[in-house]
């Protein structure tokens, strides 16, 4: 998980309410989304602290290691605290930072320099930068972006610093409906956090009412639905998105990655793999899981197979086989009773 740092990117110490800087900042990583925030959050705070005229803004060909040391040894007749943004330091090399090592361990009083850097497998921010800003009193932060399957955890803890009673299957479902990208997550805990207050407690259905669309809710209903074999079910899910101005090619993606979801759980099955194995995998709310298990269990592998060649029918149709939406909603509506049928 990313490192994390009293730095003036997050959330500054405050003396007698007046934040409080430490004289340099390093923070650097593979999460660009994140290093941003923190960036736009910095150059507010310093605006807050020292107005316009106290930031100024390194960058591009001004962001070189000599540029940068001039800039900081530099005598400025400003009042209050001076700030230097330097971004792009993942492009610096090694045997460069002699002048910033120099330029640090002389920096004068009331000036904070704070050093981004977005990296990548091949652009490091180098190593004795690094040290050059813990000897010079200043902080380094780490981001790094969190593989997928360890988003959950992630999860739970933010919103525990927010508040939130949240388990890992709410985790799961916030992140089967928002995605990835821990910022969008942290917005969405922030949003959960506003609806339910402080120390409420947020379940699996709690996160998809609160963040699913009802498309896609209903989406999934019409899926599942379908694995199982309820026809009646399916069809009036079916039809209730449409009327609600739903694409048939948008639901036949969500049918087609359902259906075949459930086929390779149902040849898990049949393989022998223990049923645990397989609800680890498929990212999602533990009774969700369950539900997919049993319907795919119960339908087998044959069944599924041909709900699968009838979906990919129903898209060749969708993209000229058929006139017109009418048409449209009979092949789907017949494709719904064949797969129940086939069970």
């Amino acid at each position: 998980m990313a490192a994390r740092s009293s730095s003036p990117s997050d959330q500054p110490p405050r003396l007698g309410g007046v934040p409080t800087f430490k004289p340099a900042y390093l923070i650097h990583g593979d999460d660009h989304g994140r290093i941003a925030e923190r960036r736009a959050r910095l150059r507010k705070v310093a605006e807050q602290t020292s107005g316009v005229q106290g930031i100024e803004l390194l960058e591009g060909d001004s962001a070189t290691p000599e540029a940068v040391a001039g800039a900081l040894s530099a005598m400025t007749f400003a009042l209050g605290r001076r700030f230097i943004v330097v971004d792009g330091v993942e492009r610096w090399k090694e045997k460069e930072i002699e002048p910033i090592e120099q330029a640090l361990s002389a920096l004068a009083p009331e000036t904070t320099v704070a050093f981004f850097a977005r990296e990548d497998a091949r652009s490091k921010a180098p190593d004795s930068l690094a040290r050059a800003v813990r000897k010079a009193g200043g902080d380094v932060a780490v981001e790094s972006a969190i593989k997928p399957w360890e988003l959950p955890k992630w999860i739970v803890e933010r919103a525990r610093e927010l508040g939130l009673q949240l388990d890992v299957d709410a985790a799961r479902a916030l992140q089967q409906h928002v995605g990835d990208r821990q910022q969008r997550l942290l917005r969405e805990l922030e949003t959960l956090e506003l609806d339910v207050g402080p120390g409420g407690r947020v379940d699996s259905e709690r996160v998809s009412e609160l963040t699913a669309p009802s498309a896609e809710r209903k989406t999934w209903a019409l899926a599942d639905s379908l694995v199982s074999g309820e026809a009646d079910v399916a069809a009036t899910a079916y039809l209730a998105l449409r009327a609600q101005g739903e694409r048939m090619s948008g639901l036949l993606y969500w049918l087609a990655q359902r259906l075949r979801a459930a086929h390779d759980v149902a040849v898990a099955i049949e393989s022998g793999e223990p049923v645990a194995q397989i609800k680890r995998r498929l990212r999602m709310p533990s009774r969700a899981a369950d539900r997919l298990v049993a319907d795919a269990r119960r339908s087998g592998t044959e069944r599924l197979r041909r709900a699968i060649e009838e979906a990919a029918d129903l898209e060749l149709a969708s993209r000229g086989g058929s006139v017109g939406a009418a048409s449209e909603d009979t092949e789907m509506l017949l494709a719904i009773e064949r797969i129940a049928e086939s069970g």
